[in-house]
Formats: C-alpha cells, structure tokens, sequence
C-alpha cells in the first residue's frame, strides 16, 4: 500500500512539473498579486482534476473518449485559452506596481482561472483517461475499491506540493520584478496561453474532419 502511496504521490509530481497552461497562470498571477492567488489558480486545477478523476472512477471514461466529447474538449480548450491569453496581453500595458502590498483582486477569479484552465486542457483530460485510468483498473485487481480510489488520491498531494513551491517561489521572487519586465512576462504568458490554444484548434478542426 505505501508504495502505491508514494507512486502516486510520485505521478502528480510527474502531472504537474511541465510547464503548461496552469503553471503560466500561477507565475502570472503570483507575480502580479501576490502567493495567495497564485496557490489559489493551483486549487481551481486541483477541483477540475478531481471532478475528472471522479468521473474515470465512476466509469465515464468511454464517454469521455467518443470524437464528439474530443471534439467538445478540444474545441472548449481553444477558446478558453485564446480568451484567457487575450486577457493576459491586454493587461500587460496596464500599470501594475509591484511592492510588499499585493494588489487587490478577488480570489475567486484566481480560482475560476485555475479551474477552467485544467477542465478545458484536452491533455489534462487525456491524462486522466488513459493514464489515471490505466493506474486505477491495475489497483482494482489488487484491492478493494474504496483503497483504490484512496491511494490513488494521494496523486493530488503530488500536485499540491508542485502547487506551494511555484506559489511560494514566485512570491519570494516578486518584488526583484521591473514594472518593464512584469509587462513582458504577461506579453509572453498570454502568447503562450494563445499557443496552447490554437494547438487545440487545430486538434479539434482534426478531429471534426475525421468526424465528417
């Protein structure tokens, strides 16, 4: 049993680590508001993955898998993030004072961010599907159901400890931060956030043509 604990600890660390939407969002919002908000876009993709874990363990896998819900995913993922990016350009050129004070804002947009972000990335779901999924169908032949989903829920202290350190890490670093090099940071992560995004565009026009 522990060492299914710490393997699962192991592979949200492994979930977690590349840099992709998620990450962007947290160093974007940890450097502009502060830790908080960025721990906070962590716990929004925390949420969603667990709604997706839950829904493997219940057995929507196969739904999940059909062209039109891929369609659906990867159609949802580009204008998500298209917007997302969009918005995070638009704020660059707005002035942001970086001090020991962090800038109000609310927390729940930092979580909605982080929530729709991870739902919307047809490679997280990916993820949960092929991966989660091969891992949990191994445990069922071992143990018990209710262990299996338990010890496999130990993948989410993997994440949260990715999670706290790049929240902590951005905040600590915040205030060497130029107003200049803020501005391009939000420049590069909406840039980013629009590559993800059309990359999934692509996909989903992909996946309508072999629809048709």
């Amino acid at each position: 049993m522990l060492n299914s604990f710490l393997s699962s600890i192991l592979l949200g660390l492994s979930l977690s680590i590349p840099i992709g939407p998620i990450n962007i969002e947290m160093i974007k919002r940890g450097i502009k508001f502060g830790f908080f908000h960025s721990w906070v876009v962590g716990l929004g993709g925390m949420s969603a993955d667990l709604v997706l874990m839950f829904a493997i363990f219940f057995g929507l896998s196969t739904f999940l898998t059909q062209s039109v819900m891929q369609f659906i995913m990867w159609l949802s993922g580009f204008l998500i993030l298209c917007y997302l990016g969009y918005e995070s350009i638009k704020e660059a050129f707005k002035k942001v004072e970086i001090s020991g004070e962090v800038k109000k804002e609310s927390l729940s947009k930092s979580y909605l961010s982080g929530f729709l972000i991870a739902l919307s990335n047809p490679l997280n779901i990916v993820f949960w599907v092929s991966i989660y999924g091969s891992v949990l169908a191994i445990e069922l032949n071992s143990v018990e159901r209710y262990q299996a989903l338990i010890e496999s829920s130990a993948i989410f202290l993997g994440i949260a400890l990715w999670d706290f350190t790049v929240a902590l890490s951005v905040h600590l670093g915040r205030k060497m931060i130029s107003q200049k090099w803020l501005k391009w940071l939000s420049v590069a992560a909406g840039i980013s956030l629009v590559g993800f995004g059309i990359s999934f565009g692509y996909r989903a026009f992909k996946t309508f043509l072999h629809m048709i």
